[in-house]
């Protein structure tokens, strides 16, 4: 398959990302695709620099490799392409796959409803989002047939899993000041400008207790949904998991104890699958059989979640501890109040989401009779104060229900900046290349080049960073539906090639 896939055109661009799929990348640990790169680099002669990682949980640092410019392109200014080298790590329930071990089984097939040519993962997230990218920096630094001039090719670590990557970087780490993302997903868009975002975790510690007299143990669960990316999915009102099962639990009778709860598993993932075991009175497990079946229903009405599955079955309660019903019905009151979807949007950009809130995972750990259960959310504004204000309000929510609050991960968005050169120059390849002008877009997702442009730029104008982001359609990022269009991928390598041309001319 992956020498099926190596043939496909352009075979340089197809061929280095097989080679990246094939190493395990999860966020945080990237060391193997940073060894691989570098291998790749010195194998074509190409001199890279390497930073230290930018925190204890980290296994290393972003890489930043020169490439020297094209014959008689030498003068240009320096071009920075940019992508980062993780991947989100997402699988269907009945897949069995280790991402830390493992790499990606990658399979061709077509599109169901345009039947154009895909690539996907065998039930798992492709990495597409952004191998893509990195491969088509790659290529581009490699290909003798690429016109360019003197070019720095930055890959940063951990960008799924906190942007620390990011955020590590100094006015020192590169010295070009004009930048490509390349880890946009629509191939007639060019990008300048994102959301920023914040997490805000949700702690609350509770004692398990026996349970006492005839009640019923049931387990509930969710699965079948859609997921995708909390950021370029949130508009499509996809159905979230953890809000479901809340939905299911907060019908019971009253009484109910929580004994576990789980779901979702990544911060920027919408969460496809979630479960619950919990205790109550006689006529529990009924009951929440009912809620089950009309919260399913509910669903598919809502929001076009037809592979949407809900279950309540009963279960054995021997040696069972739960959290009594008041603290139980505090959590569930949190899970039902946290806003999860569009909060806002733009007043003066069309259909741009400007505030959301993903509720992006939920776990509880035992120690004993202790019980800790933990929320996660990410929220992303375009908007600095709407983000803070959602971040209060969530916290609000925890405090309300007696939970322990903590904010990170923050950072901000990225700023339109309508007058860029670099800009100019995109849309003026782009139109002479394809025939019609480019959409010019903000993005509700997170890229980092706002925090490229807050962590490198500044200072005189000469040394602000000048930044779009473009790329190849990919649909279903941060889900095991991810899949990438071959011809859209052709397109956008032709008009990399074709920028890179035009900004060799100074």
């Amino acid at each position: 398959m992956s020498a099926s896939i190596e043939s496909l055109d352009p075979r340089q661009v197809w061929q280095i990302f097989c080679g990246i799929a094939a190493v395990p990348r999860p966020s945080k640990k990237e060391r193997r695709i940073r060894d691989h790169v570098k291998e790749f680099a010195a194998a074509k002669g190409l001199a890279f620099r390497e930073e230290a990682a930018p925190g204890p949980h980290l296994e290393v640092g972003n890489l930043i490799i020169e490439v020297p410019a094209s014959r008689g392109c030498e003068k240009a200014p320096i071009t920075v392409l940019q992508a980062h080298l993780d991947m989100v790590c997402e699988k269907n329930r009945d897949v069995r796959h280790d991402f830390d071990r493992e790499g990606i089984k990658l399979r061709i097939g077509a599109d169901t409803r345009t039947g154009k040519q895909i690539v996907y993962g065998e039930g798992t997230t492709l990495g597409a989002d952004n191998g893509m990218g990195v491969a088509m920096a790659l290529a581009a630094a490699t290909d003798p047939s690429v016109r360019h001039g003197p070019l720095e090719i930055l890959l940063t670590i951990d960008e799924e899993a906190g942007m620390s990557g990011a955020k590590a970087l100094t006015p020192a780490s590169f010295k070009g000041r004009r930048l490509l993302n390349l880890d946009s997903e629509e191939d007639d868009a060019i990008y300048i400008g994102c959301a920023g975002g914040c997490d805000t975790n949700l702690a609350w510690d509770c004692r398990r207790r026996a349970l006492g007299g005839s009640m019923e143990v049931c387990r509930v669960s969710v699965h079948g949904l859609r997921g995708g990316h909390s950021g370029s999915d949130i508009h499509e009102n996809r159905a979230n998991a953890i809000k479901l099962l809340a939905r299911v639990l907060i019908s019971a009778p009253a009484g109910l104890r929580l004994a576990e709860i789980s779901g979702g598993s990544k911060r920027n993932a919408i969460p496809r699958e979630a479960h619950a075991v919990v205790a109550g009175a006689g006529g529990t497990v009924a009951a929440l059989q009912t809620a089950a079946a009309r919260v399913a229903a509910e669903a598919r009405a809502e929001s076009y979640e037809e592979s949407v599955a809900l279950a309540a079955e009963p279960a054995d309660p021997a040696g069972l501890l739960a959290l009594d019903a008041s603290e139980s019905n505090d959590i569930l009151s949190a899970l039902i109040a946290i806003p999860s979807g569009v909060i806002g949007m733009h007043p003066r950009v069309a259909g741009l989401v400007q505030t959301s809130n993903n509720l992006s995972t939920i776990e509880s750990a035992a120690d004993g009779e202790k019980l800790r259960v933990s929320v996660g959310c990410l929220s992303r504004s375009s908007s600095m104060s709407l983000l803070t204000l959602t971040a209060r309000q969530i916290a609000e929510i925890g405090r309300l229900s007696g939970a322990h609050i903590d904010h990170a991960n923050s950072y901000p968005g990225w700023e339109p900046n309508v007058d860029s050169p670099t800009l100019a120059a995109c849309k003026r390849v782009y139109e002479k290349l394809f025939g019609r002008p480019p959409k010019v877009m903000a993005i509700h997702a997170g890229l980092e080049c706002g925090i490229i442009g807050e962590r490198v730029g500044g200072g005189s104008p000469g040394d602000r960073m000048d930044m779009v982001s473009f790329g190849p359609n990919i649909t279903g990022a941060h889900s095991p539906d991810e899949r990438v269009y071959v011809d859209s991928v052709a397109r956008s390598w032709k008009y990399l090639v074709a920028v890179l041309d035009e900004l060799a001319n100074g």
